[in-house]
């Protein structure tokens, strides 16, 4: 593991690549300026954004997508496995962040700058098809948080789709008046109160739910045997979705210098505190209700009416705040473009503009979540040709063209190996994810009151 042999100023100051760029890659925009602030927060701000934000509503479903798959061998195997991976492959792409004193604040730029614009796009597409299918994750999440909600207090619930629209519109609300990942810091506080209240007292329903629970649980896998195969790949898609997000290098932007090193505290501190609450809820929604186990838990607890509303409305409310981290991203590379850069972000011209860019934004996405509200199948599409590489695939091969020269031959081996596998589950798991939408189709309709 080669950064455990190489120290951090290192990492900034003297990686090099090879300086016959072609003329493309010398003219790629790989240092085009930014719409949004760069370099100004502090490591434990960044550190909290990320616990708050992988702790959202998501885990909420992990129980049903992770481990009812896999079962407790080789859910607990993969859990270990993966999150261990995921937290390495993030830990060496930090150390990407600066390259012959060049700093890239965006994924892409990177790797443009390295292999050239082809790849560019590739990273392009890669990212925004996370981050989109993501966030209409999260669109969704809302509203299911919100028709419960309605569920509780009302003998005829209305449907999905409504509460899906209000989501949209109060995340498009708070993307308006909080245009940049930086603007959140004073969000986090709240969030984080919010995040750690309901997951607490989720974790004592769930408690209290699995050993008041008369009958045995089952713990099976079931279903035939291709289709434990596939769905075992689309679990683990699921695990990588719950301890990365692809963005890494736009989030370390934000971060201020030394770069590399803040962004490693803010990793350690997301996998150790926040990685123990979203596996945890996980694992104990798992051992509950077993292979039953809900998509969303929220609809298996029991208790009253209180305790349901009150894990809901936090549900929805700490939702807003995690879904703008996922999407900031996309709010940059609008800003950017079309936003005047001479001007202050709150100028006249800037404000109206950021307003329409907001609003066509939420409204397209919210009209395809609301067409096609299945959760699970965004989870696991998002997780398999597009996470994958970005999280494993990628940092290798970044690691080969800056220190391939230069390190040892088993370290080489290591990450040809990484860039091998990576691939080859890139393509099982994106094609689990694809026949589990196919199912969904089946099963589905446009506008389904899911």
């Amino acid at each position: 593991m080669e950064g455990l042999e190489s120290n951090t100023k290192s990492n900034e100051a003297a990686l090099s690549i090879d300086q016959a760029q072609s003329k493309c890659d010398q003219d790629h925009e790989y240092a085009l300026p930014s719409a949004h602030t760069v370099g100004l927060d502090s490591w434990q701000q960044v550190g909290l954004m990320l616990v708050a934000s992988f702790n959202c509503g998501y885990i909420l479903s992990f129980s049903n997508l992770m481990l009812v798959p896999l079962g407790w061998t080789w859910g607990i195997i993969c859990l270990v496995v993966v999150g261990f991976y995921t937290a390495y492959a993030n830990w060496l792409l930090a150390a990407f962040h600066v390259i012959n004193g060049q700093r890239f604040i965006r994924y892409r730029d990177l790797m443009g700058y390295l292999y050239g614009r082809e790849m560019y796009y590739i990273t392009w597409v890669f990212q925004y098809l996370t981050l989109l299918l993501g966030n209409m994750g999260f669109i969704l999440l809302g509203g299911r948080a919100l028709k419960e909600i309605n569920s509780e207090l009302s003998d005829s619930p209305l449907r999905l789709q409504y509460f899906i629209v209000i989501t949209g519109v109060t995340y498009f609300i708070y993307a308006f008046f909080i245009p940049t990942m930086s603007k959140m810091r004073f969000w986090l506080g709240p969030s984080t109160i919010v995040t750690f209240a309901y997951i607490i007292i989720l974790l004592v329903v769930l408690v209290k739910d699995g050993k008041t629970k008369t009958t045995k649980r089952d713990y099976e896998i079931h279903g035939n045997k291709a289709d434990r195969v596939f769905n075992a790949f689309s679990a683990i898609s699921a695990i990588i979705v719950c301890n990365t997000s692809g963005l890494l290098l736009e989030i370390q932007s934000t971060l201020q210098m030394p770069a590399v090193t803040n962004m490693r505290k803010a990793l350690y501190l997301q996998y150790s505190a926040g990685l123990l609450f979203y596996y945890g809820v996980s694992i104990v929604g798992y051992w509950a209700y077993g292979a039953t186990v809900s998509e969303y838990l929220p609809q298996e607890l029991s208790g009253p009416k209180s305790v349901k509303i009150l894990i809901n409305a936090a549900v929805f409310l700490q939702s807003i705040v995690s879904q703008h981290m996922f999407v900031a991203p996309i709010h940059e590379a609008l800003d950017t473009k079309f936003l005047k850069l001479d001007e202050s972000m709150h100028s006249r011209q800037n404000f109206k503009r950021r307003f329409y860019l907001r609003a066509l934004f939420f409204m397209g996405n919210t009209f395809v979540t609301a067409a096609i509200p299945f959760m699970g199948d965004f989870v696991n599409l998002f997780g398999s040709f597009t996470l994958v590489p970005l999280t494993f695939v990628f940092p290798s091969m970044i690691f080969i063209k800056v220190k391939g020269k230069t390190a040892r031959p088993e370290k080489n081996l290591w990450h040809w190996f990484n860039i091998v596998i990576f691939s080859l589950l890139a393509i099982v798991t994106t094609i689990s994810a694809v026949r589990l939408i196919v199912n969904n189709v089946k099963e589905y309709h446009f506008f389904a009151n899911t």
